[in-house]
């Protein structure tokens, strides 16, 4: 048996969309089997209509350099509080993305997908949320927490994110 990565995807913002999905398609280049349990906001990325949004609320590492500034500016986060502050920082979050020629979301699913990581859909939490199976993206397995310890028993590395 191969070596095997498993992990818990628990955020649903997009800056934390991009870890797991980075780690299992780096994994899956490097040969690992990989599973992917999404539970809680983690949902929210396999929602086949999602449009993530970033939150500096509580992200004081975040830098903010504002369109045309060349100087992080350090924001405090009352001024996260002002109306369109969060959609402000997620269009420039998906610009440098974009500058930086970072793969999307949509991409990183794809290449997660065509790379076979498996992607477990916690069912507990579909419930929990009123999700539809048909709100998520196909080719989900949907389970609950037996299912993730049953992974991760034979996995060689388990990260929670």
């Amino acid at each position: 048996m191969g070596k095997r990565l498993a992990i818990i995807a628990t955020k649903g913002t997009l800056d934390m969309a991009y870890p797991p999905l980075i780690l299992a398609t780096t994994a899956a280049a490097l040969d690992y089997e990989v599973h992917i349990f999404w539970t809680f906001y983690g949902l929210q990325v396999l929602k086949k209509d999602r449009d993530l949004k970033i939150s500096p609320l509580g992200n004081p590492a975040m830098p903010m350099i504002p369109p045309g500034m060349k100087t992080e500016i350090p924001m405090p986060n009352i001024a996260f509080m002002i109306p369109g502050m969060e959609i402000l920082a997620s269009n420039m979050m998906k610009q440098k993305l974009k500058e930086k020629g970072v793969a999307s979301i949509d991409d990183l699913l794809e290449m997660a997908i065509e790379s076979e990581v498996k992607m477990i859909a916690c069912q507990m939490t579909v419930d929990l949320f009123d999700f539809k199976h048909s709100d998520l993206i196909d080719g989900l397995e949907y389970a609950g927490a037996a299912r993730f310890f049953e992974v991760a028993q034979g996995a060689d590395i388990v990260l929670f994110i």
